[in-house]
């Protein structure tokens, strides 16, 4: 059901400021697909590029063929809203300390054996989309509760494209602002359509080899790079790096070496990087916790290559949580998991920098930080 595009073929692309629900199916229709000479229709979201006789679905499950058009099952469809601090995506240079209202629907265009989102990200069940709700309601809500951001989040949002959008572009009207934790396996055009929505996002690069995309992923490393260099290149979208260390997978010296070489190179010394800890989970329960050392190492190789903000996630490590300024070394956000203490930034205009030199600090801040914290309140948003 997947496999190579047609270079000559040119996706039909509807776009609309209001998106039709079919009142029947709750299916709205979908973007970025074309026939092919065999009948087929070809999903172009992701690489994937899932070719589709009527009744199939593709591998990430919610995009399917009905009535010879691709659709999307899952508008209007969550499997929960719940709001957490902003550091859970985990963004820390983006309005720190806020709270965000996050959900995501169900399936995912990648098959990582190591999901730790599996029942969400992994469901052939739509059943268990429990929650509806319409963009207005998600964005009243989220401005209801002063929460500063909504996150699409828990699986990855490329997926229900149609629905992230038309929910970020009612969130704005709100000034809400939006965030997309992904893993960036998209195409080109849904890529600019899809970030010109957003404000912020996390992407997961997950190693740093084509063997571990294919073999654990069952997916591809160029696509995620090239959102990277997209990200950085060309949008204005604030975003961070996260990689999850897995135990004789991904997390070598010479792996890790390489890939902050390659952020230095492509992306630069300002894109903060998250080396998060791993356990066990659906079919790698064969693997061990990541050591809080692996970590600590791994970042250690990351500031030798030149990179500024470099993490440890999923882990108590006040040092490897915290911020600090590049040019003096003092301490600017003092934080340990999701709660903050110190705080030594000025702020002007939404900009950062150091008290105690001045120098600029990278990311997208208040006057002051949010207080938070770590508590994640789970809620209800009607229809």
């Amino acid at each position: 059901m997947s496999g190579p595009r047609d270079p000559n073929a040119v996706p039909m692309t509807q776009q609309s400021t209001s998106t039709a629900q079919d009142p029947d199916t709750g299916h709205v229709s979908g973007r970025y697909w074309h026939k092919i000479d065999d009948g087929r229709l070809q999903c172009d979201v992701c690489p994937r590029f899932c070719k589709l006789r009527e009744g199939q679905r593709g591998l990430c499950f919610v995009r399917a063929r009905a009535n010879d058009e691709i659709v999307l099952t899952t508008y209007g469809r969550s499997s929960g809203f719940c709001i957490d601090p902003i550091e859970k995506k985990p963004l820390n240079h983006f309005l720190p300390g806020t709270p965000v209202l996050s959900f995501g629907t169900a399936g995912c265009n990648l098959a990582c054996k190591f999901c730790q989102n599996w029942d969400i990200s992994k469901s052939r069940e739509l059943d268990k989309l429990q929650a509806s709700a319409s963009p207005q309601a998600i964005a009243k809500r989220a401005a209801g509760e002063g929460t500063r951001s909504v996150a699409f989040t828990y699986n990855d949002p490329v997926i229900f494209l149609e629905y992230a959008i038309d929910v970020a572009e009612a969130c704005h009207e709100h000034g809400i602002k939006t965030v997309a934790v992904t893993a960036g396996y998209v195409t080109e055009d849904p890529r600019e359509e899809f970030f010109r929505h957003m404000d912020a996002a996390n992407v997961d690069l997950k190693a740093f080899t084509e063997r571990f995309y294919w073999k654990v992923c069952g997916g591809h490393l160029e696509p995620v790079l090239e959102t990277i260099k997209y990200l950085k290149h060309e949008t204005d979208v604030w975003f961070e790096i996260t990689d999850l260390l897995i135990p004789g997978e991904n997390d070598s010296e010479s792996e890790i070496d390489e890939m902050t070489q390659w952020i230095m190179e492509y992306v630069g010394s300002d894109v903060p990087l998250h080396f998060t800890a791993f356990h066990p989970d659906w079919k790698m329960m064969d693997k061990p916790r990541t050591p809080l050392q692996t970590l600590i190492r791994s970042r250690d190789i990351a500031l030798k290559n030149g990179l500024r903000y470099v993490y440890t996630g999923n882990v108590h490590d006040f040092k490897g949580s915290s911020t600090y300024c590049h040019n003096c070394g003092d301490i600017l956000i003092g934080r340990d998991w999701y709660e903050l203490s110190t705080w030594n930034i000025a702020v002007e205009n939404h900009q950062g920098s150091c008290t105690a030199c001045g120098t600029e600090v990278a990311g997208v801040f208040d006057g002051s930080p949010g207080q938070w914290g770590a508590k994640r309140l789970p809620i209800h948003i009607a229809a």
